[in-house]
């Protein structure tokens, strides 16, 4: 039998246990039977990135970014990008820190676009500055397994 992971829908933030092997074959949600893999970045609140970042095991890369940011703005193509690139190996999610300040302010987000990677609630690493897709997925792959 195939081993499996928990990750956290982005519709609905319900954690699906999947089976590893099944992550590329574009599995629903058990609860909401949306797909689970949509290749988008997921908009993060105070209640899902606490889901996200604390219950998935596979990683979930949190950008923490705001509206008024220029470099945050410019780097959303790539992020969108990238999440198209890893939709099966990470989960890329936003988090406006204008937004919810409250979520964001624990982890000493001091310059934005910050993006960090969590995965079952551990921060595995984090960096800052505006970056192309490739170097994105490139970062990610070399942090994660």
């Amino acid at each position: 039998m195939s081993e499996s992971v928990h990750y956290v829908c982005p519709h609905c933030h319900t954690t699906n246990r999947i089976a590893r092997d099944q992550l590329s074959h574009n599995p629903d949600c058990g609860s909401c039977h949306q797909p689970l893999m949509t290749g988008e970045p997921v908009a993060l609140d105070a209640d899902s990135f606490a889901k996200h970042a604390g219950r998935s095991q596979l990683p979930v890369v949190v950008d923490f970014w705001a509206p008024w940011c220029g470099p945050c703005r410019m780097m959303a193509p790539a992020f969108e990008q990238a999440a198209q690139q890893l939709a099966g190996q990470a989960q890329l999610t936003k988090l406006d820190t204008e937004a919810y300040p409250q979520v964001s302010a624990p982890f000493g987000i001091r310059s934005i676009p910050t993006m960090v990677i969590f995965q079952e609630g551990k921060e595995l690493a984090r960096i800052s500055g505006a970056m192309p897709a490739g170097e994105i997925v490139r970062w990610i792959k070399s942090v994660t397994p």
